[in-house]
């Protein structure tokens, strides 16, 4: 007598065939995550149409709080490189990884209690700890003794600057000027105000890297060559430290 175990067909069935074991893939926590969506959609009117808008909405609202922000030129001190009207992308991360404002940067900054009540955009002349002139003798402005050639974006017939001066930045500041020299109200007229007309880094909201509109202005804003010959700032002599 055979005495081996015969499998039945109730042993054979009381195993889960392969279709059975992965059609449920994500398990419980799957389970519960699509729940808890299509609850959220069903609390809205309007479904999952409405969430979805919904979360859109929360991401763009975050991305031009702490990436990338849309501004518009309200006046021509920018011309002929931004004109009014023209809409620039400004990089608000710019400067939040350690990295600092650089000479030739175009820059949207917070100018209230310097300025105006407002924000503002102008180009990036001297940083912390340099020495700004105007002029040399061939009337450009100068900055730690390096003549700077601005021909390439200041606007068509302005010369560098009509008023005289010769500036100090502190530490942690910018001085800042428009690239329509004729037409700007930027550190120059205000080296008699509070702060002696500089921005301080702080208050800068970020640089501005591409023309977005309109369509046929499209392109991205880069720094001029011409500050890359600019020297450091020399290190100022301690007080009581002799040659």
């Amino acid at each position: 007598m055979d005495t081996e175990a015969q499998p039945t067909e109730r042993d054979r069935s009381s195993r889960p065939s392969d279709a059975e074991e992965i059609s449920d893939p994500g398990g419980p926590e799957g389970r519960s995550r699509f729940a808890l969506v299509s609850r959220a959609a069903e609390s809205v009117p309007g479904g999952r149409i409405t969430l979805t808008l919904l979360v859109c909405l929360v991401f763009v609202l975050l991305l031009g709080t702490f990436v990338v922000q849309p501004f518009q030129i309200p006046s021509g001190s920018m011309e002929n490189g931004l004109r009014i009207g023209d809409r620039v992308l400004v990089n608000k991360l710019a400067y939040r990884f350690g990295a600092d404002p650089r000479r030739g940067d175009v820059i949207v900054f917070d100018g209230t209690g310097y300025f105006g009540d407002s924000d503002y955009i102008k180009r990036v002349v001297g940083v912390g700890g340099d020495h700004v002139v105007c002029c040399d003798k061939e009337g450009r402005i100068e900055v730690n003794g390096r003549s700077v050639d601005e021909s390439t974006f200041l606007y068509p017939g302005d010369s560098p600057s009509t008023v005289p001066f010769d500036v100090d930045v502190p530490p942690g500041t910018l001085f800042v000027l428009g690239d329509h020299r004729g037409n700007s109200s930027d550190s120059r007229d205000h080296l008699g105000s509070p702060g002696g007309g500089m921005i301080p880094v702080d208050d800068v909201i970020g640089r501005a890297d591409w023309i977005l509109w309109p369509g046929d202005r499209f392109a991205r804003l880069r720094r001029p060559a011409a500050y890359a010959r600019v020297p450091a700032a020399e290190e100022p002599t301690p007080v009581g430290a002799h040659g």
